[in-house]
């Protein structure tokens, strides 16, 4: 007896009997009968032996076949068995298709979601699923699974179901490959999944009428990730903001974009035990986003975790700005203190006897956020108001509460520097008070962030030492110009003198080089002064560095590696070529000698700066405009930051002696800011120096040419004749300019001043063709000297001799035409431009 049913379940991995061989073998033996009856009596013997072995050797080898498992027998194990019940029974149905989708078994689930009661009703899932495009689609894509051997599964939607007792039916269907030696099989699961699915959407709907119940209610919402990125914001608040909620989650908002006035560092400053809930209550003005306030009480909840770091707050957000009645003027008059309290932009906050934090405002939270790190109150660390200050300001902080304390009035304030980042140190004033409650005396501590005013205050007194060192050296070149202009002028007078065979010849040429070598000091020091003459004209930047590259090539040797970046469609610039050239050089010359140890790569990089991209630099004298940047980067050591704000400064450097001027910067600085530019530097220790150049961006005019530097072409003829009026204080450079032109034919009339070459002119009645006069004299200077002629009168042309820039002193002259000519010159220069402009 057994306690087992009959399954419905059909299989078809049985090999079936076959008919053909039983009846083969009953005919066989049929056959062997009658062959012993009609066998001669004499062999009958002989026959049946031989019967009976071929049976015993038959008998034998089936035996042996047996034993290998080479034949089997009719008959399961209870092995079988079990597992047979186990997929005949099984919840889901169970399909076994093989080859081109032949049925071979399906257990009693499958069948019932067929309908099958017969062996012949059960259909393939291809046929049992047939529906809308996307049950085919579905379909489609397993039988392709199925036919690549693959696993695969899909989730289905039925209208009506395969039952029929429903409106809609959701079904799994997976399919998988199954390995046996008799051929290729697929195993197909069909599992109806509808309950789950009407619970999955249950579960959603009652999360969708959660949030909508949260959207709608009558007070703010929102959540913060410990950064300050806002993850969620529910509608109401949304509305009072004016946020689109599609924004929210998505970088759309922040901590600091919806509080107002520090108030994100405040709820920042928040801090707690590994495992605490704490919950506070703060009144501050959140910003909308129309820029307006919206005074608000939060209840700003955050959750610590075991390692004691922040996780994500959430925060009810009340409307504080409407409904205040007569009736709660208290409450009323507790929230605009508290408002008035985190919004003023001075830190503020008090201190018990002990000198714990006990209440603080959104200033003081961005100001000293680590004060705050133990939190405020009976909790709070003592003395956490000093943490980032040095001993010294530490100690004379600590000194003002204490005295506070006290009782003591009339606290002097402290000027303290904190000392978390080098690199940019941040610095703050504080004013201490006594404070007294309940008979508990203690402190109320009020701060200042003056970083932006100490910056200011060191760039101002730095740009004053600037602007004096250059005054002295562009003297000290001015005066030295008069008396290189007679070297020179001298040298030629005695060269012209000299055959080149003579042996004094290769002496004097000595002294004029020496000379011309001292000039170029001098111009360097009036580059710093800005008082040379520079000759602008309308640039490209990218065809200026490209016809320049070949020299840079050379200048930063075999060594070292140059790469320019040039950007497309550069504005242009007016610069003076020959100036810009120079800056470029000693910048290249700088950042090669700073990789001459190891070697490393100059880099020089152009682009285009709009005015909205000035702030990115993080300079307060860059004013916002169009610029043209020219970057010049090397891998070198680095600045050193005291040895950075010193870099300009002439006669600096950090060469060894006679290997340096230290005039190449503070020539670069000059000829920028001279030029309307600026430069800045960017220095890391290790990885090498940026300089940065940014010249306005110039729009020429339509009909406009950029004009090249004047220069006058050499003339075969030295000779001439006019009269020229030398005006100049210093008797050698004026004696030397009149033997020249004088040798030369011109008739010379000499003043050593303005004044004195007034008289000159009116004994002569005006009748000159040419004036050449200083421009720093004595009594009379020389601009003050041309406009007195123009009033007079006189049309003589006259060329103004300096050894400042043609700038300095051009914007005080009175229209008119008139030429200059730079100290220290020399004598075929002074006759060129004299022939040059005279009539």
């Amino acid at each position: 007896m057994t306690d087992r049913t009959e399954s419905s379940a059909l299989e078809r991995s049985e090999r079936p009997a076959n008919v053909g061989l039983a009846v083969a073998l009953v005919v066989t033996l049929i056959g062997a009968a009658a062959a012993y009856f009609w066998t001669p009596s004499e062999l009958a013997p002989r026959v049946a032996i031989l019967a009976l072995a071929i049976v015993g050797v038959a008998g034998i080898f089936v035996l042996l076949a047996y034993t290998l498992g080479l034949i089997h027998f009719s008959g399961r194990t209870a092995g079988n068995d079990l597992v047979k019940l186990i997929a005949d029974t099984f919840g889901e149905g169970l399909l076994v298709t093989r080859g081109d989708a032949r049925v071979v078994y399906a257990n009693e689930a499958y069948r019932a979601m067929c309908g099958a009661k017969e062996a012949s009703g059960v259909q393939p899932v291809e046929r049992l699923f047939s529906g809308p495009p996307e049950v085919s689609e579905a379909i489609y894509r397993l039988a392709q699974a199925a036919r690549a051997g693959v696993s695969h599964s899909e989730d289905l939607r039925l209208s009506p179901p395969l039952s029929g007792q429903a409106a809609v039916g959701w079904y799994r269907i997976r399919v998988r490959p199954l390995a046996a030696a008799s051929g290729r099989f697929c195993l197909w699961a069909v599992a109806d999944v509808t309950a789950d699915r009407q619970r999955q959407e249950n579960v959603f709907q009652e999360l969708q009428h959660a949030i909508d119940f949260l959207d709608h209610a009558p007070a703010g919402f929102f959540s913060a990730s410990p950064e300050g990125s806002v993850s969620y914001m529910n509608k109401t608040l949304a509305g009072w903001l004016g946020y689109d909620l599609t924004q929210v989650g998505s970088g759309g908002a922040t901590l600091s974009s919806i509080f107002a006035n520090n108030g994100a560092a405040l709820l920042a400053a928040m801090s707690g035990a590994p495992g605490d809930v704490r919950t506070e209550q703060i009144d501050l003005d959140m910003r909308c986003r129309n820029g307006k306030s919206l005074p608000v009480r939060l209840l700003h909840q955050v959750a610590f975790g075991q390692d004691g770091e922040a996780g994500p707050s959430r925060t009810l957000v009340l409307n504080r700005a409407s409904g205040e009645q007569p009736e709660e003027d208290l409450r009323a008059a507790e929230v605009r203190f508290a408002r008035f309290f985190n919004s003023t932009p001075m830190a503020m906050a008090t201190l018990d006897g002990e000198g714990r934090v006990l209440t603080s405002n959104a200033a003081f939270a961005k100001l000293l956020p680590q004060a705050l790190k133990s939190g405020q109150g009976k909790a709070a660390a003592p003395w956490s108001v000093l943490a980032g200050l040095g001993e010294r300001d530490g100690a004379a902080l600590r000194a003002a509460i204490e005295e506070a304390i006290d009782g003591e009035g009339e606290i002097r304030p402290v000027n303290v520097v904190f000392e978390e980042d080098a690199a940019a140190p941040r610095s703050a004033r504080f004013f201490v008070s006594s404070t007294e409650d309940a008979g508990k005396k203690g402190a109320m501590v009020y701060a200042l962030d003056t970083t932006e005013q100490r910056k200011l205050q060191e760039e101002f007194a730095q740009s004053q030492k600037m602007n004096a060192v250059g005054q002295l050296a562009g003297g000290i070149a001015h005066d030295f110009n008069n008396m290189l202009t007679a070297i020179i002028g001298y040298s030629d007078l005695l060269l012209s003198s000299h055959r080149p065979t003579d042996p004094a010849f290769r002496d004097i040429r000595q002294i004029k080089e020496t000379a011309n070598r001292a000039a170029g000091l001098t111009r360097q020091l009036l580059a710093f002064s800005r008082r040379q003459t520079l000759r602008p004209q309308v640039l490209q930047l990218g065809d200026a560095l490209s016809e320049v590259q070949n020299l840079l090539r050379r200048i930063v040797g075999e060594k070292n590696e140059l790469e320019l970046r040039l950007g497309r469609d550069l504005w242009f610039v007016k610069a003076d070529i020959t100036q810009f050239e120079q800056v470029i050089i000693n910048l290249v010359v700088n950042a090669r000698d700073a990789m001459q140890e190891s070697g490393g790569r100059v880099q020089i990089r152009t682009r285009n700066v709009a005015a909205s991209e000035c702030t990115s630099f993080d300079e307060a004298a860059l004013p916002p405009a169009d610029y043209v940047l020219v970057e010049v980067e090397d891998t070198g050591g680095g600045i050193p930051a005291d040895v950075k704000e010193k870099i300009f400064e002439p006669f600096f450097t950090t060469k060894e002696v006679g290997k340096g001027t230290g005039l190449g910067l503070s020539t670069v600085f000059g000829i920028i800011k001279q030029s309307g530019g600026f430069i800045l530097v960017d220095s890391e220790i290790g990885r090498g120096t940026v300089f940065r150049i940014l010249l306005p961006r110039y729009v020429p005019e339509e009909k406009e040419t950029s004009k090249e530097s004047e220069s006058v072409k050499a003339a075969a003829d030295y000779t001439g004749q006019g009269v020229v009026l030398l005006v100049e204080d210093e008797d050698a450079v004026r004696s030397i300019g009149a033997r020249a032109l004088s040798s030369r034919g011109f008739t010379v009339l000499e003043a050593t001043t303005g004044m004195e070459a007034l008289e000159v002119v009116d004994r002569v009645d005006g009748k000159i063709d040419l004036i050449v006069s200083d421009v720093v004299m004595p009594e009379m200077d020389g601009p003050a000297m041309f406009a007195e002629l123009r009033k007079r009168g006189v049309k003589a042309k006259v060329i103004f001799v300096s050894g400042y820039a043609e700038e300095a002193f051009a914007k005080n002259l009175p229209e008119g035409d008139f030429g200059f000519l730079a100290k220290p010159f020399s004598i075929k220069q002074l006759i060129e431009t004299v022939k040059a402009h005279m009539p």
